[in-house]
């Protein structure tokens, strides 16, 4: 079986489309179609099944699929070998990052990695550790976050590492009843008008467990996505918010720890197995871990 052939299945596997392999392969439709009958061919079993208008894998294909990622990081681990020969790591990595994470460790990791011959090709997005998987087919590092009592996304197909807790606090105006308090019960909050982010994300599964201790559903007036549009929000009392730690930009609005709840969000480093024995990955991966210990140095809330 040819190894390109592979890396389509396995794009296929990734980006659930035959249009959308085609785009990121700058194949046609009928070029992928044809390299994945020829690959079925070659395995001797149906690798594929149609899904309406699309198809899907079947169990033999979804089996192919982690035998294509073993190859493909056996090809992987072949490069960065003959890269290990010429001394210091070099070479481009791909990055993505969530926008608050990237605002807090990105500048650290391009100040570590500087003069080092390793480029960070980093871009935002701002979605959930569900889609890590989605991300790694274009990326060769993805950092991601989720609630701390969340599964991890690792698996057959995705290696994944903590890189640290950031914990998450309760954001008000100066002005709010409670600013004064320092920390808070989940019973003081069970009143208030709350800011909050679109489902899936750490911030609105802490919401969820306030919730749970309280026995109240919180009247949530607003989801954004954007950390600095929800801290505007709280600042002109359009309500409280859920942040984490190190996000909150405004020096006058005031942070308040939650007691009697952990509510924190972890910050983890996916991969595809093994990518981390390439010498440039393995350098990002260390400037990830040296910018984390630098941002928890100090994490008390103002």
């Amino acid at each position: 079986m040819a190894v390109e052939r592979l890396r389509v299945l396995r794009e296929l596997a990734d980006r659930g489309t035959v249009a959308a392999v085609a785009a990121a392969l700058s194949m046609t439709p009928s070029a992928v179609s044809q390299q994945l009958k020829v690959l079925a061919r070659e395995a001797g079993v149906v690798l594929l099944e149609p899904d309406g208008r699309r198809v899907r894998l079947t169990d033999a294909g979804r089996a192919l699929v982690v035998r294509a990622d073993e190859v493909l990081a056996a090809m992987d681990r072949a490069v960065a070998e003959m890269e290990s020969y010429r001394g210091s790591p070099r070479g481009q990595v791909r990055v993505a990052l969530f926008p608050s994470g990237a605002a807090l460790l990105l500048p650290r990791v391009l100040r570590e990695l500087a003069g080092s011959g390793v480029d960070v090709v980093a871009a935002d997005e701002d979605l959930p550790p569900s889609e890590v998987l989605r991300l790694l087919a274009d990326y060769d590092v993805v950092l991601t976050h989720r609630d701390e009592h969340a599964p991890s996304v690792a698996g057959p197909r995705v290696d994944s590492r903590v890189l640290m807790r950031e914990p998450i606090d309760v954001l008000v105006a100066p002005e709010h009843r409670l600013a004064r308090s320092g920390a808070v019960v989940p019973a003081e909050l069970a009143d208030e008008e709350w800011l909050s982010v679109r489902g899936g994300f750490p911030v609105d599964d802490v919401l969820r467990s306030i919730a749970t201790v309280t026995g109240v559903q919180p009247r949530i007036t607003q989801r954004l996505n954007d950390f600095s549009v929800i801290e505007a929000m709280v600042a002109a009392d359009c309500g409280i918010a859920l942040m984490p730690r190190f996000a909150v930009r405004d020096p006058n609005l005031v942070m308040l720890r939650l007691a009697g709840v952990r509510a924190a969000r972890l910050y983890d480093l996916a991969t595809r197995p093994h990518a981390d024995r390439r010498p440039a990955v393995a350098a990002v991966l260390a400037a990830f871990r040296t910018a984390a210990q630098q941002a928890t140095a100090t994490d008390r809330p103002r």
